[in-house]
């Protein structure tokens, strides 16, 4: 196992309050990755309505909400496992599967190389190229695959070098991960920010692959963390019968399911925020890509990871620069695989991107 360096994480307002004497309500937190729109005001509206929905139990089977999450993704609504946010799914999922072996695609999220551990397995890392900023190279990859593995762990786009890997390939990696019997988990937090989603998303390999575990939510794009509502999306039935039989029911509270059907169908926040991520991504990674002392990876989701090529400078040193402007990146030291000279931050409104721009290249 790989170890992970303690730093600060994109809800620890309350430890920057305590270490630099700032109101945690006046940080701007760039290292979230939460959309900058916020809660939409439908979804607002909605909830205040219908406060007294706490008074009952929701249907165990989440049938109604499932359905509505089913034609957002585009896929049978049987395919679909409710989860009080990804954190339980992949809870579940290792403990049913449980892998001896995982192979995990990094640098990136340390929460499944913690939960493999806890059931007992372990966990090798396939490094992702700096010299080929970050991309996965499919051929080399697959040729690692053998039957001594049970897992392969995917997060696409991935997080912190928001790098994405076409549907295409994954179809590649799923035929290798079959003839070698192992699954592969793909968590797609963050696909929806992506501008060629339709391309990326594994979920039509769903109707033709029984080997494929897919994690999606609402925290990210939707900007509802505190919700705690995620799903899961997989082709095996089998699977889905073992999840649904060993976790407990109702983790999914009366709330929140009115919330998601609210979600999913909002088109107009849908459309707004990928809107608002497109323009920016675009405008804020030129702008780092111009100036020399940087070199910014081609971002697919809203977030972006940035290399220090400034000897004089450090993660460290931009994070305090940030963090004393009120504004709170992420310090990738933490990341396997990354040190001191790589940041990663996500693009709020036009404004505040600005101004966190001009406080990082100054």
């Amino acid at each position: 196992m790989l170890h992970h360096k303690d730093h600060f994480h994109g809800s620890d307002l309350e430890k920057i309050q305590q270490i630099y004497g700032i109101k945690k309500e006046e940080i701007t937190s760039f290292s979230a990755n939460v959309n900058p729109l916020g809660v939409s005001p439908l979804l607002r509206e909605t909830l205040t309505n219908h406060i007294d929905a706490i008074t009952t139990y929701p249907d165990r089977e989440y049938l109604s909400l499932r359905k509505c999450i089913a034609e957002y993704v585009g896929t049978d609504y049987e395919n679909i496992i409710m989860g009080n946010g990804s954190t339980e799914l992949i809870s579940l999922f290792i403990q049913i599967l449980h892998p001896k072996k995982a192979l995990i695609v990094g640098p990136t999220y340390s929460e499944y190389e913690r939960e493999i551990a806890l059931g007992g397995g372990a966990s090798l890392y396939y490094p992702l190229k700096e010299t080929q900023d970050f991309a996965l190279d499919a051929a080399d990859f697959t040729a690692q695959l053998n039957e001594s593995i049970d897992l392969v762990v995917i997060c696409n786009p991935n997080n912190p070098t928001s790098g994405a890997i076409p549907r295409r390939t994954m179809r590649k990696i799923l035929d290798v991960c079959k003839q070698n019997d192992i699954y592969v988990m793909a968590d797609e937090t963050y696909v929806e920010f992506a501008p060629n989603d339709q391309e990326i998303t594994s979920i039509p390999l769903t109707a033709y692959y029984n080997n494929i575990f897919i994690l999606r939510g609402t925290s990210k794009f939707f900007a509802a963390p505190g919700l705690r509502l995620g799903y899961a999306v997989t082709g095996n039935r089998d699977l889905v019968k073992s999840i649904n039989t060993r976790k407990n029911p109702w983790t999914i509270n009366s709330l929140a399911v009115i919330a998601g059907e609210i979600m999913f169908r909002d088109s107009s926040y849908i459309t707004q925020t990928r809107e608002l991520i497109s323009t920016e991504r675009s405008r804020i990674y030129e702008r780092f890509s111009k100036d020399s002392r940087f070199k910014a990876y081609p971002p697919s989701a809203n977030f972006m990871l940035v290399r220090i090529l400034d000897d004089s400078l450090t993660s460290g040193e931009l994070f305090d620069r940030a963090i004393r402007q009120k504004m709170m990146i992420r310090d990738c030291s933490t990341f396997p695989f990354l040190d001191n000279k790589y940041i990663r931050f996500c693009f709020m409104q036009p404004q505040m991107n600005d101004q966190l721009a001009d406080c990082l290249l100054s």
